[in-house]
C-alpha cells in the first residue's frame, strides 16, 4: 500500500507537484538491478539499494535503514533466491505488503545452468573428466583425505551451485527485457507517471544497444584466445558476446578453491594456451599468481557487480562497457 504523509502544505504541492506524492517507493537487492530501476524512474523518483556495493550478495546483514526500505516499499525488484537466499525470509516479514518481482524467473528471461567443473565443457581433453579422479585415488591416504575435505568445504560454502546460474544481469538482452517489465509494473501502479516510465525504459534499451555495439568491437581480439575467470559469474556475458572461458579458479565468490582445483586450472591455462587470467578486486590475488606461474598469460581485474562504478540511471550500460573494456585490455 502506498505510504503518503497525512499533512501536506499547499506550498509543498506547488513545489513538488501532486504526482510526486504518488511515486511508488521501490527497493532493489543489488547494484545492477538498482541501476535498471533508477533508469526507469529517472526524473520521477529514486529506488533504494539493500545490498551495498562491495558486499557479497550471497550472505549479507542488513542495516536498519535497509530493513526500513524493504518495510516501506511498494515494490521490490530482486534477482531472486538463487543469488540472495537470505533475503527471501526478510521479504516475507518486512515487505509482506509490497509487490515483489523476482527478475530471474520473469517471463522471457534468458537463464543458463551452472557450470561446476574447474575446466568448462567444450575444453576437456579426452579422458580428462576421469583423469583427476584417478589421480586423487592414487594419492597417499592422508593427502587424499585432506583434499576431499577441502573440496567438501568449497562445494558447501556460499550459494547453491545446482540449477540456474543467477548472474543473469550480464546478458544485455535480459537488461533490456527487465527495463520494459519494470516500466510496465510501475506504470500500472502510478499511471500519472506512466509515460515517463515507458519513455525512460525505451531510452534505456537504446542505450544498452549502443553499448553492445561498442563492447562487441572491443572484444574482437579476445575471441582468438582463451581465458580463465576467478569465479564463474560471466557465462551470460560470454554467451552474449561470443566468448568462451576455459575455466574458473573458484566455484563461488563465497568459497575458497581446493588445492586440486587450483592445480587443474593451472594445467588448463598451460595446456590450452590461455591468454588471460581474470581476477576480481575483493578476492585473493595470490591464487591468480599461482595459476599464472609458469605460463605466458596476462591478468586483468574484472568485476561482475561494478563495485567501483557510481550508482544511478547509467550504471547498467556503464557496467557492460567497463567489463568489456577491461576484458579487452588483457589481450
Amino acid at each position: 500500500m502506498l505510504k503518503t504523509t497525512a499533512f501536506v502544505t499547499l506550498s509543498g504541492l506547488i513545489l513538488t507537484g501532486v504526482a510526486q506524492a504518488d511515486v511508488p517507493r521501490v527497493a532493489t537487492d543489488i547494484a545492477p538491478v538498482h541501476g535498471l530501476v533508477a533508469r526507469v524512474m529517472q526524473g520521477v523518483g529514486s529506488p533504494d539499494l539493500v545490498v551495498q556495493p562491495g558486499a557479497s550478495p550471497h550472505g549479507y546483514s542488513m542495516r536498519p535503514s535497509e530493513a526500513l526500505a524493504l518495510n516501506q516499499a511498494d515494490f521490490v525488484f530482486w534477482m531472486g533466491e538463487a543469488l540472495t537466499p537470505w533475503l527471501e525470509g526478510s521479504l516475507e516479514t518486512l515487505a509482506a505488503e509490497a509487490h515483489v518481482i523476482e527478475l530471474l524467473h520473469a517471463e522471457g528471461t534468458t537463464t543458463l545452468a551452472f557450470r561446476t567443473g574447474a575446466r568448462f565443457a567444450g575444453h576437456e581433453e579426452e579422458g580428462d573428466e576421469h583423469g583427476h579422479e584417478e589421480e586423487e585415488h592414487h594419492e597417499d591416504e592422508h593427502e587424499g583425505d585432506h583434499e576431499k575435505e577441502s573440496d567438501h568445504d568449497e562445494e558447501h560454502d556460499g550459494h547453491d551451485h545446482e540449477g540456474v546460474d543467477p548472474h543473469a544481469w550480464l546478458a544485455p538482452e535480459n537488461g533490456k527485457l527487465w527495463l520494459g517489465l519494470i516500466a510496465d509494473e510501475l506504470a500500472q501502479f502510478d499511471p500519472e507517471n506512466a509515460n515517463s516510465y515507458l519513455k525512460n525504459a525505451a531510452e534505456g534499451q537504446a542505450e544498452i544497444e549502443a553499448v553492445v555495439t561498442k563492447v562487441n568491437a572491443a572484444l574482437d581480439p579476445l575471441r582468438s584466445g582463451g581465458f580463465v575467470v576467478f569465479h564463474d559469474a560471466y557465462q551470460y556475458f560470454e554467451t552474449s558476446f561470443g566468448l568462451s572461458a576455459l575455466g574458473a579458479i573458484s566455484l563461488s565468490d563465497a568459497s575458497s578453491p581446493s588445492p586440486s582445483r587450483i592445480t587443474e586450472v593451472r594445467d588448463t591455462v598451460a595446456e590450452l594456451g590461455a591468454t588471460c587470467v581474470f581476477s576480481e578486486p575483493q578476492f585473493n590475488q595470490g591464487l591468480v599468481a599461482t595459476v599464472l606461474d609458469g605460463t605466458n598469460a596476462k591478468t586483468a581485474v574484472i568485476d561482475p557487480m561494478g563495485t567501483a562504478l557510481p550508482l544511478g540511471p547509467q550504471f547498467y550500460p556503464s557496467l557492460l562497457l567497463d567489463l568489456g573494456n577491461r576484458m579487452a585490455s588483457c589481450h
